[in-house]
């Protein structure tokens, strides 16, 4: 029976697919111990798991990040900046909690399965293999991994077609690695201090340095890296069931003859409802629609006067909603985008922060929906966008395709079969 370490920076859009994998594991009979923030604790022992917190210094609520950063800037240049400051400067605090648990410890565990920004685990991974147990990747996020066939992760850029896709992304590493040179030496000068040595690898490209990548999207939604140099399967999303919580008076509504249009901000970039809610419920507020708006426990007062159209909650019960669902109007927040891909459900996407160009231009690139390559759309490109989605069926056909594909996926018995192989001492192939 594995004994599985999960590892998750505490940030909710991490740490709830990690409770999926944790409650999955738990539930074949595994030993599962989750290493994350304190305001997790109830939720890891709900799962089945041992809870250990991050150390103080490794550990935030990621509630408050928006609030705490108003002058965070947006694109390349908000990645630069999370990368170095919410996600390098715990590391070695996160690399400490994870060396007691494993290095130190008498009974170590068999695998260590770490989100992609939990940095500490990259330096776990500088070890030899022989002094640690596999390090592995949950792909909670798009897969930022360096190919010579996709462009830099950050910069929401799809894929070309034809002979000018690869000198394109060759140019635009060169501008992204003069761009995060400050956070490469940041990050080098880490792993010298615990390895002696470079880290080895470009900072958006570090997960070629653990053993394996278990991505939690299918192929039909990520970019192909025919020349990946990790190997990487696809699990499918890990979707716990939505638990608690009574449904609003309205919920009847959904059943009516209206196409229901879901708009929501997530849980992180939702202070300033003006961003997306607001200007999609000025879009739609004229047409033929139900408008439902989840605003990620913010308060629905903040949203200000409501149209006749539109309902409102801090949260709703997704595996009952999306069903009902016709367009998902979201910032592209990874974990939603899914969970509106497994039920077919077309999506118009404005995301600018943290991974959501990326979720973006690949919703844009699988054909499953728009993306309006801004956080702030104006109204009247949003009503087009939703409009063009109800109108044309291409979008629903594509969006029914990745649904067909996450239900075939194998989920965590993919992970499963990866930690297998890797105990067994198995070479796995690259994709």
């Amino acid at each position: 029976m594995p004994h599985y370490l999960l590892a998750s920076v505490p940030i909710h859009g991490h740490v709830t697919p990690m409770l999926g994998i944790a409650a999955d594991l738990v539930r074949r009979g595994e030993r599962v111990t989750v290493l994350t923030g304190a305001r997790f604790a109830d939720a890891v022992a709900g799962t089945g798991s041992e809870f250990v917190p991050l150390p103080a210094d490794a550990d935030y609520d990621d509630r408050t990040l928006a609030e705490a950063n108003p002058d965070r800037p947006t694109g390349i240049a908000g990645l630069r900046y999370d990368i170095a400051q919410t996600f390098l400067v715990p590391a070695r605090a996160q690399y400490a909690a994870l060396r007691e648990l494993t290095l130190a410890a008498a009974a170590p565990p068999d695998v260590v399965l770490a989100d992609p920004t939990f940095m500490g685990a990259v330096l776990l991974a500088g070890h030899d293999r022989a002094e640690r147990p596999p390090v592995l990747v949950a792909g909670v996020l798009p897969l930022p991994l360096s190919s010579a066939h996709v462009a830099p992760f950050g910069l929401g850029i799809r894929p070309w077609e034809g002979p000018l896709n690869r000198p394109r992304n060759a140019l635009l590493r060169g501008v992204v690695g003069r761009l995060f040179a400050p956070v490469q030496a940041e990050l080098d000068g880490v792993f010298r201090d615990i390895h002696g040595r470079d880290a080895g690898a470009f900072v958006l490209d570090l997960l070629r340095t653990v053993d394996a990548v278990v991505q939690l999207s299918v192929p039909g939604f990520e970019y192909p890296r025919p020349d990946a140099t990790v190997p990487i399967r696809f699990a499918g999303p890990i979707i716990p069931p939505a638990t608690g919580g009574e449904l609003p008076d309205w919920w009847a509504e959904l059943e009516g003859d209206r196409p229901v249009v879901l708009v929501t901000q997530g849980t992180i970039a939702n202070t300033d409802p003006t961003a997306l809610v607001r200007p999609a419920i000025e879009a739609l507020a004229a047409d033929d629609v139900l408008v439902v708006v989840t605003t990620g426990g913010r308060p629905v007062a903040e949203l200000g006067p409501l149209p006749d159209n539109v309902r409102a909650a801090e949260y709703l019960p997704y595996d009952r909603l999306f069903p009902h669902v016709d367009v998902f109007v979201t910032n592209g927040g990874y974990g939603g985008v899914h969970y509106a891909l497994a039920h077919g459900v077309p999506l118009v996407v404005a995301g600018a922060s943290e991974d959501k160009p990326e979720v973006a231009a690949r919703v844009a690139w699988s054909g499953a929906g728009i993306d309006l390559r801004t956080g702030r759309p104006r109204p009247a490109k949003l009503r087009r966008a939703v409009r063009r989605i109800l109108a044309a069926p291409r979008y629903r056909t594509a969006a029914a395709r990745l649904a067909a594909e996450i239900r075939a996926a194998r989920g965590v018995d993919e992970l499963a079969d990866v930690v297998a192989a890797l105990g067994r001492g198995d070479t796995l192939a690259r994709t």
